[in-house]
C-alpha cells in the first residue's frame, strides 16, 4: 500500500499539537482526481478549524488545508476535464495540508500559465471570496468607492486587486505602514492606517462626505462598528469574517436611517447552494488570471514541515498576502 505524509489534527485546541503522520494514499473514485501536492496555502480559517473555533468541525482526525497546487497522478474512470501529468489547483473543505490529495473533478482546475505552484496554491480561496463578495453579492459597479478592511491580508489584497479590475476607487485600511504599502502596490487609491483612529472622518473626507458605496470587512469588531458610520446611502456592507476576534452587533436603526444593506458572504457555500453560479464565478476568475490581471501576493514560502510556524505568523497578524508550504520533489 502506498503512503504519504499529512498534517493531522487529533483533537481540537492548540494547533501546536497537530502531528505530521504517515497515512495510506487513497485511489481516486470515478469522478475524482489524485494530486501530487507541490504547494499548499495556509489560511486563518484553517487555524480556527484546528482550534475548534470554526463553523465546520471535521471528524477527527483530519488534515487541515483547503487549497493546493500540484500535478495529477491519477484520475477516475469518468474524469474528462483533467489528465494525468497536468499542473492543477485543487480545492477541498479540509485535507490539503498533505503530500497527496484527492479532489472532486469539479474542484480541480488547470493552473494558470503565468502562475508557479506557490501562486496557484494561494489563488482560489482568496480570489473566490473577493469575487463572490464584490460581484454577485455586493454588485460593485465601476466608479463606486470600495472600502477594504484588512487590505494586506490574503482576502483583503484580492479585494483590492479585483476592485481595481472592476473599475472602483479603492480605499484600503490596515494597521501598519508596511501593510498599507503592499495594498498600494496592488492598486489601492487611498490608504488609511487604522491605528490612528478617525476612520469615519477620513472616509468621509475622501468621498466628499458621502461615504463608501461598498465596504468589504473580513475583520469585524470595531472596524465593523465604524463602517456603519461611514457607509454611503444604499451602500452594501459585506461581512466576510471576524479576524479581530469580536463578532459585532448591529443597531438596525442605522441600516434603516441610511438605507444600507448588510450582506453575509461565504464563497464556498455560495457555490454549494448554487453550483451553476459557483462555476460561473470560478470561470470568471480563471479567465482574469489567465490574462494576467490577477496575481496572488506571497508573503512567505515555508517548508511543508513548518505548518505550526505558519499558524504562529497568522495568529500574530504578521502576514501580508498568503503563506504557502512547499513540498520538495
Amino acid at each position: 500500500m502506498e503512503t504519504h505524509r499529512a498534517w493531522r489534527c487529533h483533537h481540537f485546541g492548540d494547533y501546536h499539537d497537530i502531528t505530521l503522520d504517515t497515512v495510506p494514499t487513497r485511489l481516486p473514485g470515478p469522478r475524482e482526481v489524485l494530486m501530487e501536492v507541490r504547494a499548499c496555502a495556509v489560511a486563518f480559517h484553517e487555524m480556527l478549524m484546528v482550534q475548534g473555533l470554526y463553523q465546520l468541525k471535521p471528524p477527527l482526525p483530519f488534515a487541515p488545508g483547503s487549497e493546493a497546487s500540484g500535478v495529477v497522478l491519477a484520475v477516475g474512470a469518468e474524469v474528462t476535464r483533467v489528465r494525468v501529468g497536468q499542473r492543477v489547483i485543487g480545492a477541498v473543505r479540509f485535507g490539503a495540508h498533505s503530500e497527496r490529495l484527492v479532489v472532486p473533478e469539479e474542484a480541480c482546475f488547470a493552473l494558470p500559465a503565468a502562475f508557479n505552484d506557490a501562486e496557484g496554491a494561494a489563488f482560489l480561496t482568496a480570489y473566490r471570496t473577493a469575487w463572490v463578495a464584490l460581484v454577485p453579492r455586493g454588485n460593485l459597479r465601476a466608479g463606486e468607492v470600495l472600502l477594504v478592511h484588512g487590505a494586506s491580508g490574503g482576502v483583503g489584497l484580492a479585494a483590492v486587486e479585483l476592485g481595481k479590475v472592476l473599475g472602483a476607487t479603492v480605499i484600503a485600511t490596515a494597521s501598519t505602514e508596511d501593510k498599507l504599502a503592499v495594498a498600494a502596490a496592488r492598486g489601492a487609491d487611498h490608504l488609511i492606517n487604522t491605528t490612528h483612529g478617525n476612520l469615519r472622518e477620513k472616509v468621509k473626507s475622501l468621498t466628499a462626505g458621502r461615504g463608501a458605496d461598498v465596504i468589504y470587512d473580513p475583520v469585524g469588531g470595531d472596524l465593523f462598528d465604524e463602517s456603519t458610520r461611514c457607509i454611503a446611502p444604499f451602500g452594501r456592507l459585506l461581512v466576510i469574517g471576524f479576524a479581530s476576534g469580536r463578532i459585532p452587533n448591529l443597531p438596525v436603526n442605522l441600516a434603516l436611517i441610511k438605507q444600507f444593506s448588510v450582506i453575509g458572504v461565504r464563497a464556498g457555500e455560495y457555490g454549494r447552494v448554487d453550483p451553476a453560479a459557483g462555476r460561473a464565478a470560478d470561470e470568471a476568475l480563471f479567465a482574469l488570471a489567465n490574462t494576467g490581471r490577477l496575481h496572488p501576493f506571497i508573503h512567505a514560502r515555508l517548508p511543508f514541515e513548518a505548518l505550526p510556524q505558519a499558524f504562529d505568523a497568522l495568529a500574530a497578524r504578521a502576514v501580508m498576502g498568503r503563506i504557502v508550504l512547499e513540498i520538495s520533489t
